[in-house]
């Protein structure tokens, strides 16, 4: 990873550092600041302004991550994670060489995500480095309360490593 892209601040809305909610088993979750979707009914509204929120870098991130050894992972949220795809890679490239796993919730969905890609590299690597990402918006009247990591039903789980075990009983598609 370029050390350009390791020292880029993250601007993060909120951390929640055990979350039982946000994935499979015990997460660590960034919640990004900015997001242009501004879905209706959405339950993190105050992340939609991009100047708010707070800055924290890739390390402290990394390092606040070490401190529980009983985390599965990292959740990327928001926000908008891809707003923010090189700095995340940072972090998510960091989670994967300690052996867990990433999750990425984003309001697009993949397609778009693989269109913008041609005009944003990092796009595709965060990406590659999402183990299983939770694509689409928040859509109010399509709300289910009895899906598991999703607030609608439109929203997918898109299983996007071979590691299998990390959705294990999870209904995925696979991209």
């Amino acid at each position: 990873m370029p050390e350009d892209v390791m020292s880029q601040p993250l601007r993060l809305s909120g951390i929640v550092e055990e979350s039982i909610v946000d994935g499979p088993g015990l997460r660590y979750v960034l919640f990004t600041q900015g997001c242009p979707h501004r879905c209706r009914g959405c339950h993190n509204p105050q992340t939609h302004s991009l100047e708010g929120g707070f800055l924290f870098t890739t390390k402290a991130a990394l390092e606040q991550f070490d401190g529980n050894p009983l985390l599965a992972g990292v959740t990327l949220s928001g926000g908008e994670p891809f707003l923010q795809a090189a700095p995340l890679c940072a972090v998510a490239q960091g989670v994967h060489e300690r052996g867990k796993t990433v999750v990425t919730y984003t309001g697009y969905t993949f397609e778009t995500l693989q269109e913008m890609a041609v005009h944003d590299p990092w796009i595709t690597r965060l990406l590659d480095l999402t183990d299983l990402l939770i694509d689409g918006p928040y859509v109010e009247e399509l709300r289910d309360m009895e899906l598991r990591f999703r607030g609608s039903s439109n929203q997918r789980l898109l299983d996007r490593s071979e590691r299998k075990r990390l959705v294990a009983g999870l209904p995925v598609f696979t991209t």
